[in-house]
């Protein structure tokens, strides 16, 4: 029998003025590679997302929008209670045109300049940028080190933990019980936690999203669960992300921030009607893409364990993005760059940028096909640059 989903085929995206593919120079300054780059997929959406923005264009009309429907907090409402066991209060709902525009938001409300707002490292580099942008003052602590993340939530300065939930770059899925202490020690400190959960529908199997409402606490404190379908489902050039906001007043001042200071009142209507067709009609595409790229990292994996086979490497418990630690092959970061891009022509992202050197981040959320260029070019390199060393 077929598979029902075609996800072998590769999608030419070049000319479709796409970051990834068309915008590869801008970070690697070379054109024409072959991109592992930024964290989107090479596979179109659904099927059903498709044929609802496809009758949507049909209507023809595109006049301004609201977000405040029942179409779309019960789309968001059943995938919360189909997907995570989790019964969420709609009347929480915000709306925004991006998640890390609902984080600068939120920052602005929580914290003044110069203030210390806490992350686990490695750090997706958005993180940082929104942080220090604004200028607050960026504090990481190692994922699964307790001890540093009391020592930074007790500094009297501190106001916010971002969370990433499951992390990016690691792919790590937090814990109840993790979560749950985090809860508490936020509470305890009085810090305000910002959990940013755009990967969590991909948490791949033996593993449990456990979305922030469920761990946020009836003691109150400030809280903030951030996220879009547009990372699982694929759709991010169509804007928009929604949010829960735990306290009345918190979430008026974002809402009257969004709609006046911002202007931004009226959402994008794809973007609307892509998350409701997601929500509704999508958990078969994306239970057969989580799986495909379940097979892809197993196929890293495997070429690792034969190619490099001192890395032990294994994959991440969420999302499509291979964190490599290539700290055991002895390698320098600018000189293995330079043999990807030079003599493989391949961009893989350094693990620099997350503040990691010593790590590569392989994008796999492509075709197998793409995936097996992808590792076998960063296993040559790693093996060109110590051959020379």
């Amino acid at each position: 029998m077929a598979a029902l989903y075609d996800f072998d085929t590769a999608i030419d995206r070049r000319g479709t003025w796409c970051i990834q593919w068309d915008g590869v120079a801008d970070r690697f300054g070379v054109d024409g590679l072959l991109p592992f780059t930024i964290s989107d997929m090479d596979f179109a959406t659904a099927p059903e997302v498709l044929a609802a923005l496809r009758a949507r264009l049909d209507h023809g009309v595109f006049g301004y929008t609201t977000w405040q429907q029942d179409d779309f907090r019960s789309a968001v409402a059943h995938w919360y209670a189909t997907r995570y066991g989790t019964e969420i209060d709609t009347g929480q709902l915000v709306y925004g045109p991006s998640v890390l525009n609902q984080l600068s938001q939120l920052l602005q409300m929580w914290t003044g300049e110069g203030d210390g707002v806490v992350v686990h490292t490695p750090t997706y580099d958005g993180f940082r940028k929104a942080i220090t942008g604004l200028g607050r003052e960026l504090r990481g602590v190692p994922v699964g080190d307790e001890e540093a993340l009391v020592r930074e939530l007790a500094r009297p300065d501190a106001k916010v933990l971002v969370l990433c939930s499951p992390h990016n770059p690691t792919g790590r899925v937090w814990t109840a019980d993790e979560l749950t202490r985090m809860a508490e020690l936020a509470e305890r400190y009085g810090v305000a936690v910002v959990s940013d959960e755009i990967h969590a529908d991909f948490v791949h199997e033996g593993y449990v999203h456990v979305p922030w409402t469920r761990v946020a606490g009836a003691g109150g404190g400030r809280w903030a669960l951030i996220t879009s379908g547009s990372k699982a489902f694929n759709f991010p050039a169509l804007t928009g992300s929604y949010g829960l906001i735990g306290d009345p007043a918190d979430r008026a001042e974002f809402l009257r921030r969004m709609e006046t200071a911002e202007g931004l009142a009226s959402p994008a209507v794809l973007s609307l009607t892509a998350h409701i067709a997601a929500y509704r009609e999508g958990g078969p595409w994306l239970d057969a893409v989580r799986a495909y790229v379940a097979g892809n990292l197993g196929h890293v994996a495997e070429r690792l364990s034969a190619g490099l086979p001192e890395l032990g490497w294994e994959p991440p418990q969420a999302g499509y993005l291979a964190w490599i630690d290539l700290r055991a092959a002895g390698v320098d970061d600018a000189e293995l760059q330079r043999v990807l891009v030079e003599r493989e022509r391949v961009a893989i992202m350094g693990g620099a940028v997350y503040g990691a050197p010593g790590f590569v981040r392989l994008n796999v959320g492509c075709p197998r096909a793409k995936v097996e260029r992808g590792v076998e070019a960063l296993i040559r390199a790693v093996r060109a640059v110590r051959s020379v060393r």
